[in-house]
């Protein structure tokens, strides 16, 4: 009896039919709080959507809102590396490189600048101011002529000096929406030279007599201020970021060289040295000729 009294009771938990129970709720107890927590979730799906909705008025489609940046841009080299090691006498230890310059630069092919591009007056920034709540856009970009990099371009000498031991490096500076990395009509450069390194516990060591004469395209290593202000990749779709090439002429041979590149203007903070990217970029070069 008292087994059946159990079996009884826990069934009744489940089902009570006396009651008319289900988990200890009738119908109406089930569809009352069903009812609540369908009108709970809704009101909470709509304060989200109300909130997402208020939020994305406040955006831009063009332009960030708010900018949290770094007051010094960072720099980046193609070929991209932290160590560059190459063989005169083997192209398979240069190869890789060309292809990667060719690809890069085919975007700033002289015909394709021509066709997508403005000749822009040079020395001065190239504002396109919007017209109150109207926007101008899209804007325009002035041309960047693979031409200019000369030696570099790939155009006369498709190794870019790599085969002769006299490597071409391209340095760009990312890009900042709004930057004007110039004033007083000066414009921001770039400059490279020995990196110093520890060799001991107190001891540093550069190599500034093995880096020898340093070539730099266009004219003194520029980044013209006509390529600036930039406005973003959706309000300038056919930007074109400045290049610097930097090309070794008579680098020490056989032995590993480190090397810095910065960027100098009047109006960017140097770089902090905690991080190695602000306004500066270097790697280890070693140029090799024996087979």
């Amino acid at each position: 009896m008292a087994k059946d009294a159990e079996k009884s009771t826990w069934k009744d938990t489940i089902w009570n039919p006396s009651t008319r129970e289900f988990c200890g709720r009738t119908a109406s107890s089930w569809g009352l709080i069903l009812l609540f927590y369908l009108v709970f979730y809704i009101f909470l799906a709509g304060m989200f959507c109300l909130t997402m909705y208020v939020m994305l008025q406040t955006l831009d489609d063009h332009k960030p809102t708010w900018q949290d940046r770094l007051s010094t841009p960072g720099m980046m080299i193609r070929p991209r590396g932290d160590t560059m090691e190459i063989n005169t006498h083997n192209t398979e230890s240069w190869d890789m490189y060309i292809k990667t310059l060719d690809n890069f630069l085919s975007s700033y092919n002289n015909s394709l600048q021509a066709e997508k591009n403005d000749k822009c007056p040079p020395d001065q920034y190239f504002i396109q101011a919007d017209s109150g709540d109207v926007k101008n856009n899209p804007k325009r970009s002035c041309q960047f002529n693979r031409s200019l990099l000369q030696e570099c371009s790939g155009l006369d000498d498709h190794t870019y000096g790599y085969q002769a031991g006299k490597p071409c490096i391209i340095i760009k500076l990312n890009r900042v929406i709004g930057m004007l990395p110039g004033k007083d009509g000066k414009a921001p450069f770039v400059t490279c030279g020995a990196k110093r390194y520890k060799v001991g516990k107190d001891e540093w060591k550069e190599d500034s007599d093995k880096i020898g004469e340093v070539a730099y395209y266009p004219e003194n290593g520029a980044f013209n201020l006509m390529y600036y202000p930039y406005y973003g990749k959706k309000a300038q779709v056919n930007y074109s970021q400045p290049l610097v090439a930097i090309k070794f002429l008579n680098i020490t041979l056989n032995e590993d060289i480190n090397i810095e590149c910065r960027i100098i203007s009047n109006n960017i903070p140097p770089g902090s040295e905690r991080d190695k990217f602000a306004g500066k970029v270097s790697f280890k070069l070693r140029i090799n000729t024996k087979q």
